[in-house]
């Protein structure tokens, strides 16, 4: 591991959740100025795996967001959601939709703690089934999350 709070932990806590948790080596201000703020996004979401060609983000209640990236092989990927509640450094709240299966829309609840100048980050994605929660584990994302959210803690650090 590069990093050295290593990588995140996904547990299915319900049918219909999927939990990632990890710990960062920056204060919570930092992890989340680089989840919310488009040029930093652009450094960290698409992993190494394409080049992220939209990142738009609305920060609002109300206001959308909304990420594109050409992958591997040319196949664009893309994914927004609405912001339904922000508590800046503290509490982000969005629902999250796959453009490409628009029907699975799931909610995001994303919650950064510190202690001691790092930061516990923990997401929560609810789906509305099974079905949707169980297509979204298998379509291989947890290694390009892990892999961004190892350049993630990167950005974080760069912003000291």
């Amino acid at each position: 591991m590069a990093v050295s709070s290593g990588t995140a932990t996904v547990t299915l806590p319900t049918d219909e959740q999927i939990l990632i948790t990890r710990e960062f080596d920056a204060p919570k201000h930092l992890v989340y100025e680089a989840w919310t703020t488009p040029e930093l996004v652009r450094r960290w979401w698409s992993a190494d795996r394409g080049e992220m060609t939209i990142a738009e983000i609305d920060l609002r209640v109300g206001g959308m967001w909304r990420y594109v990236m050409v992958a591997e092989g040319g196949f664009e990927v893309a994914f927004h959601g609405e912001y339904r509640e922000i508590v800046p450094n503290e509490r982000l709240v969005s629902t999250e939709v796959y453009e490409g299966m628009p029907e699975g829309e799931a909610l995001d609840t994303l919650t950064f703690a510190e202690v001691d100048g790092r930061t516990i980050l923990t997401l929560l994605v609810q789906h509305t089934s099974k079905e949707h929660r169980d297509a979204h584990i298998n379509s291989g994302m947890e290694a390009g999350m892990q892999e961004a959210m190892d350049l993630l803690e990167q950005v974080a650090v760069s912003l000291r």
